[in-house]
């Protein structure tokens, strides 16, 4: 009996001087803890965060092969499963001891709400016998740096502070947020493997209640600032500084996501970009 396309195991290893091009990395391959701060925080900068494909109703292909034509070749970006899922093959084949895990989302959750659904994609990487927290896919909240897998210790990143606490057999990933502690996500602490994303990853392209089928999102974490999109609203954070809002006719969104994110915009994008006009327009 074969298997179904899309659970046959694939090459694994990506082609690394491709990716570095496309970060804009010319460093070291040792795989050492300075090496990873440098991809973690080149990658969230030159690789936007975007779900365009899944506000368009196309399904996320997230096999190795597919991710790198898309977020190498293409020079697209990717949501958690196709962020994350490079950046593991990427420091897998550097030599890093990675494991994948799965969470569920909770920024801008309230405490009371009922659980979600497990849904995100991030990364335990160990690095000379401690573990860090490595997350390339996690829009305007993406850390740019490794975080130290200890609790309660606060830890700064080029984009903001965070800590790692206890719940339970889980962990809460938290930001600081105007002196408060918001959290991000919480980790279960069982390894994934590969096929252990292909679940969250049809629920989080296909359900109808999805965020990402509702809405168009983008973000980006250059040095110094955030780009964070939402439909038509573009907020841009500096790190020292008040953040700036913009509100986008359809011209501008689609200049927008060309200059500001990279992206290469497609002609028939153009109805869901109305749509996300439509969207800004009636929140």
């Amino acid at each position: 009996m074969s298997l179904p396309p899309d659970l046959i195991p694939e090459p694994a290893r990506p082609d690394l001087d491709a990716y570095f091009e496309r970060i804009g990395y010319s460093g070291s391959t040792s795989p050492t803890l300075d090496v990873l701060a440098a991809l973690q925080r080149l990658h969230p900068a030159a690789i936007p965060f975007e779900a365009v494909d899944v506000f368009l109703g196309r399904p996320v292909d997230i096999s190795p092969a597919a991710v790198e034509r898309k977020l190498i070749g293409a020079r697209r970006g990717g949501y958690c499963y196709e962020q994350n899922g490079l950046f593991k093959r990427v420091l897998t084949a550097l030599g890093y001891q990675v494991t994948g895990l799965i969470g569920r989302v909770q920024w801008q959750v309230a405490e009371d709400a009922p659980e979600r659904p497990r849904t995100h994609m991030a990364l335990k990487v160990r690095v000379r016998g401690n573990d860090w927290l490595a997350d390339v896919g996690f829009g305007g909240s993406t850390l740019t740096a490794p975080v130290l897998w200890m609790l309660e210790t606060p830890q700064t990143t080029p984009h903001g502070t965070y800590r790692l606490v206890a719940k339970g057999p889980e962990t809460v990933l938290q930001q600081e947020v105007d002196g408060e502690w918001m959290r991000v996500y919480t980790l279960s602490p069982d390894p994934q493997i590969d096929v252990d994303y292909l679940p969250a990853n049809w629920w989080s392209s296909a359900h109808p209640e999805g965020h990402f089928r509702k809405n168009l999102i983008a973000a980006r974490s250059p040095e110094g600032m955030r780009l964070n999109l939402l439909n038509n609203r573009l907020t841009v954070r500096p790190v020292d500084g008040e953040p700036v809002r913009r509100q986008l006719d359809v011209d501008g969104l689609e200049r927008c996501l060309a200059d500001d994110f990279g992206l290469p915009v497609e002609p028939d994008w153009r109805p869901a970009l109305v749509r996300a006009v439509e969207n800004g327009e009636q929140a």
